[in-house]
Formats: C-alpha cells, sequence, structure tokens
C-alpha cells in the first residue's frame, strides 16, 4: 500500500506527461507481480465497487476524533474531498502495516457483504496503522471514488517502455473483460487471454483534429470523407452465434439496444463492425439529447423504443469471417462493409460524403448541423486501423461550436492540486430581472486567471452553501458547447452539453449576457420537426 500510495502522490503532484510516465515505470519495476495486476486494473477502470457509504464514513470520523459535527462539516468544506479530509483529521497512526495491495483489495472485496459493525472494525484497524497518504488512498478505495489523473495512454507506454512489448499488443490486452483475481500480470500483458472470449473487443482507432486547410492534404482521390456523427462509439461482435456490443468506454450494453439483435441473423459469424448507435427516425439522423433516452436503461418502455429509435451507422470492418482485418488498408475494408450490409435499415454503412473538390467539401461541411453530425472525419484511403491515434491518417474537422455569454453566480472549489481555489463554477442567463442556472464549468481558464477569480469569490462571496459560495454576478465568461437539450435539472429548462469556459469576457457587462429566449431559439433551430 505504502508503495501504491506513493506513486498516487507522485502523479497527482504534476501534470507533465514525462513526469507521469517515470512514475508508472518506477512503480512497476519494483512492485510485485500481483499489485501490479490490480494497479491497471484500478487504472482502466475497474475499480472495485463502493465498500462503505460516506454517511458511515462521516459518522465514524466524528466518532473517533470526538468532533463536533460542525467542525467536521468545516473541516471538510475547507479540503473540499472527504477523503482527504478524513485522512488529515486522524490521529497519528498507532501500528504499521506491510500488507500489499493485492490483499487489501481482496479484503474490500469481501467487505461488501458484511455487516456494518465488521465493515467498522475493519476500517478503524486500517486507520490506525496507515499514514496520511495511505488513509487518503483507502479512503478513496473504500467509497468507490478513486480516480488518478492518469490516461490509459500514459498506462500503456509506461507499461510497452518497462516490458519492451507494441504498444498495440498491450493496448489489445488489458481491453475488455479480464479479473485481477484470475489473471497474472505476465499472462494479461502477454494477452494469453484475448479472444478466448467471443466478445471480445478490439482498441479503437481513433482521430486527431485537422491541423492544416485541407487544400494541404493532397489528392482528393486519396481521402474519404464521412459525418462525424453525434452518438455513442461501439463495436457489434458476432462470433458463435452470439452478439456482444461494447462502447468506447469498454461497457458491454448489448442489452440495451434490443434493435441491434437483428444482427445475430443478418451478419456472419466472425464479424466484428466499428461505427456509431444513433437514434435514427425515417432515415434521419436524430439529436443526441434524444438518444440519452435509451442510455443507462435496465428495462427499455415501449414509449422509449418509439421515441427514440436505434440504429448503427458502421464506419468500419475489423474482423472478416474470423480474420483480424485491421491490417488491411482502408479502401479494403470499406468495400468488404459495403460487400457485407446492408442487412437492413437499421445496420448500414455509415454514408460516404462525396466531393469533386476540397473547396465543396469545406461547403458541405458548413451542412452538419443540419445532419445532426459534428462534422466531418477525412481517412486516407490507405490507412490502416491503428489502435489509437497515429497523426496523419484520420482527422476530425469538427464544426465550431456554439458560445453563449454567461455570469458567474456559484462557485465551489475543486480537488486535488486545486483544493484550495474555486475553481469549479456554476453559470447563468438572464431571465427577465433573474438569473437562471444553465451549466457548470471548471476547465479553460489558466492558471493566473483561477488565482483572479479565487481572489473574487473570496472577497465577494454574499452566501454559503455548505461548500458551494454564492457571488455577486460580476464576472461575464463565454462558454462553448457541443449541443442543446430539453433539462428537468436546470431552472432554466435546458442544459448545455460538453460545457467549457472560452475565455473571461473582462469586455463585457452583466448587461451584456444571453437570455433564457435566446437558449430557446437556439434549441429550436436544432431540432428536426419530429423531436419537437
Amino acid at each position: 500500500m505504502k508503495r501504491f500510495s506513493n506513486l498516487i502522490s507522485k502523479l497527482e503532484q504534476s501534470n507533465k506527461t514525462n513526469d507521469k510516465l517515470a512514475a508508472l515505470v518506477h512503480y512497476f519495476s519494483e512492485a510485485d507481480e500481483v499489485d501490479k495486476i490490480w494497479v491497471i486494473a484500478l487504472f482502466t477502470g475497474k475499480k472495485p465497487k463502493r465498500t462503505i457509504n460516506t454517511k458511515l464514513l462521516k459518522e465514524w470520523i466524528t466518532e473517533i476524533t470526538d468532533l463536533p459535527t460542525w467542525l467536521f462539516t468545516e473541516c471538510y468544506h475547507n479540503v473540499g474531498d472527504l477523503s482527504e479530509t478524513i485522512a488529515l483529521l486522524l490521529p497519528p497512526p498507532t501500528a504499521h502495516s506491510d500488507i500489499p495491495l493485492h490483499q487489501w483489495m481482496l479484503d474490500l472485496k469481501r467487505l461488501v457483504s458484511s455487516s456494518d459493525e465488521d465493515k467498522k472494525q475493519f476500517v478503524f484497524d486500517a486507520w490506525m496503522k496507515l499514514d496520511v497518504q495511505e488513509r487518503f488512498v483507502f479512503n478513496k478505495l473504500i467509497s468507490g471514488n478513486f480516480r488518478v489523473g492518469i490516461s490509459g495512454k500514459n498506462l500503456i507506454h509506461a507499461l510497452a517502455k518497462l516490458t519492451g512489448l507494441e504498444v498495440n499488443h498491450i493496448t489489445h490486452s488489458i481491453m475488455g473483460k479480464w479479473d485481477p483475481e484470475h489473471i497474472t500480470y505476465t499472462d494479461l500483458l502477454e494477452g494469453v487471454h484475448v479472444n478466448t472470449d467471443n466478445s471480445w473487443p478490439y482498441p479503437f482507432c481513433l482521430a486527431n483534429p485537422i491541423e492544416v486547410p485541407v487544400q494541404e492534404l493532397g489528392a482528393i482521390a486519396d481521402w474519404q470523407a464521412e459525418w462525424k456523427w453525434d452518438g455513442i462509439r461501439g463495436q457489434l461482435i458476432k462470433r458463435n452465434d452470439e452478439l456482444f456490443i461494447w462502447s468506447r468506454g469498454e461497457e458491454l450494453i448489448t442489452d440495451q439496444f434490443p434493435e441491434l439483435h437483428i444482427a445475430l441473423e443478418g451478419l456472419p459469424n466472425g464479424t466484428v463492425l466499428d461505427g456509431e448507435i444513433l437514434a435514427v427516425r425515417d432515415g434521419e439522423v436524430l439529436s443526441f439529447s434524444t438518444l440519452q433516452q435509451r442510455l443507462n436503461r435496465k428495462t427499455i418502455l415501449k414509449k422509449q423504443l418509439e421515441q427514440a429509435p436505434i440504429s448503427f451507422y458502421a464506419y468500419d470492418l475489423l474482423e472478416y469471417g474470423g480474420q483480424d482485418m485491421r491490417g488491411e488498408s482502408l479502401r479494403k475494408r470499406r468495400f468488404l462493409l459495403e460487400q457485407l450490409l446492408p442487412i437492413g435499415k437499421i445496420i448500414q454503412p455509415s454514408p460516404i460524403v462525396s466531393f469533386d473538390t476540397w473547396e465543396s467539401l469545406v461547403e458541405t461541411r458548413k451542412q452538419s448541423r443540419e445532419m445532426n453530425s459534428e462534422g466531418l472525419m477525412l481517412k486516407h484511403q490507405d490507412s490502416l486501423y491503428h489502435s489509437g491515434r497515429k497523426r496523419g491518417d484520420w482527422w476530425k474537422w469538427k464544426i465550431e461550436p456554439f458560445t453563449v455569454d454567461v455570469v458567474m453566480i456559484y462557485a465551489q472549489k475543486g480537488s486535488g492540486r486545486r483544493a484550495n481555489f474555486f475553481t469549479d463554477y456554476t453559470f447563468a442567463v438572464r431571465d427577465g430581472d433573474q438569473f437562471v442556472t444553465i451549466a457548470k464549468a471548471y476547465s479553460g481558464l489558466t492558471d493566473k486567471e483561477i488565482k483572479e477569480v479565487n481572489r473574487f469569490v473570496v472577497k465577494n462571496a454574499i452566501e454559503k452553501f455548505g461548500p458551494v459560495r454564492t457571488v455577486k454576478p460580476e464576472l461575464v465568461f463565454e462558454i462553448a458547447f457541443e449541443g442543446i437539450a430539453l433539462s428537468k435539472r436546470h431552472k432554466a429548462g435546458l442544459a448545455l452539453r460538453f460545457p467549457r469556459i472560452v475565455r473571461w469576457r473582462r469586455d463585457k457587462k452583466v448587461e451584456d449576457i444571453n437570455t433564457v429566449e435566446d437558449l430557446r431559439v437556439l434549441l429550436k433551430s436544432t431540432m428536426r420537426e419530429s423531436e419537437l
């Protein structure tokens, strides 16, 4: 646990990729084999279920410290993170623990079914033999809030640097379903389990934002253009008469989309398609907000099937007749895809966008919003299907986002490196003489601007609601977003998709911000008649 907690500390102390890679390589070169497999699991989203709810943790920390509830609450609001607050408030440890990480993980897994009293005893014993940093990590694990500032790409590159294995090989090996209790570190990286499960997906090929004018990409005949759909990227897999649908986030979502089960009859075994799950009616792609009605549903009602009918637009063919096709050119993969599909309107190739000149494609891109698309994808005809991103083969050419001017009315402290600064902001637009909240955002400002905004919040806080501060509505910001939808969560009745701060509008006053009516007009202009 000490070695792992030291790793977490190093990863949080720097935002430089090289520092993070060095910390990872150092850890994996020294850690026990069994611990390594659990670290890979944790860093790839296979975190344990929440063992203890936060209400119990708050009760236990006030009991062990004999602090009044109000004082603990004040400490929590000041620190901004429950796990860190508890770690800091606990008395010094009375013992020392040499229990390895993997044993902690197994004990926590078994603890899920224990009584509250047994859980309490286990947690008290752990707190009393862990130091502050170890307690912080332990608290994250038991509360189910374990997150770390390291990307899957950095983890894979660190493992590749340490082992000498190819990045693509490791990427494929750590995807999909595997259990850290039943596989060794060596077997995982060597991929001995790959494709033994009929459901096994492939790593997704990703694109980079286009960096040059399209006219500089060269001959038109070398490129394929497609719409960049705004749906759920996924892989549709049929092997041995079984169907599996994976999201790009490595979630198995087969049961959520019964319409796509037509693939069981229409696709041959040994087929893997990469594509987009979309809400489509009468051949028209509907908005992402319509698609959201179908997401994360345990039970799908008839009304939802009717309001958000699902289709799968296939981009690529990754496996054909049981053969891995990723090493073939896009030209060949697309030809085979079109021979294989369509098997019906529900599963079909994503349409190619034809163009005679780059200038004509520039004009076509302007129609993206009418198609409920985010823009265009440009793929080189000779490109292979790489794991992750390879600069130069695939480009995403997104349309400019929507923007709106808003005023900050609430602020809350961040976490991790930002725990001492107000960095989580709630923004509002005008509705007559009132302000109504429309979005939260916490990215887009420089470190210098964050400190300046923090000083403003400290000096101009009007009210306090737990960790949240109401501030004078004076700071105007321009925020960007990808889409807009009706929402019951916001007072404005609207929600913005992927809001982020573009810039601090020091040149504007609060009287200049946008109104709810502006956004309602925008919403109406982005929706098809069938969705209104």
